[in-house]
């Protein structure tokens, strides 16, 4: 079993910054394929970073591209989503994801689920 909790979101206008941070518990966190996945209000949970364990390649959806960088310490069981230039279609609750395995974009994908943390950018 896997347990994970996000923490950084806020507020923060556009062109803002914010880094959030996913603890994970248990063993063999560097075996897993880490996620950041983002729901707006009144919209289905779409998928935005990915990181995978060994190795450590990254994916990012077109639109977050240039502007977000997920990274992870595996020292620290500790997956980041540091997100530069934001903007109010930024806004959504941010939920971390891990899998066995390499990273992947599709939601269904991933076994363990963070709570969420709300982010919200004011224009």
């Amino acid at each position: 079993q896997v347990q994970l909790v996000e923490s950084g979101g806020g507020l923060v206008q556009a062109g803002g910054s914010l880094r959030l941070s996913c603890a994970a518990s248990g063993r063999s966190f560097s075996w897993y394929g880490m996620g950041w996945f983002r729901q707006a209000p009144g919209k289905e949970r779409e998928f935005a970073a990915a990181i995978s364990g060994i190795g450590g390649s990254t994916y990012y959806t077109d639109s977050v591209k240039g502007r977000f960088t997920i990274s992870r310490d595996n020292a620290k069981n500790t997956v980041y989503l540091q997100m530069n230039n934001l903007k109010p279609e930024d806004t959504a609750v941010y939920y971390c994801a891990a899998r066995s395995g390499i990273a992947s974009s599709v939601e269904r994908a991933y076994d363990y689920w963070g709570q969420g943390t709300q982010v919200t950018v004011s224009s």
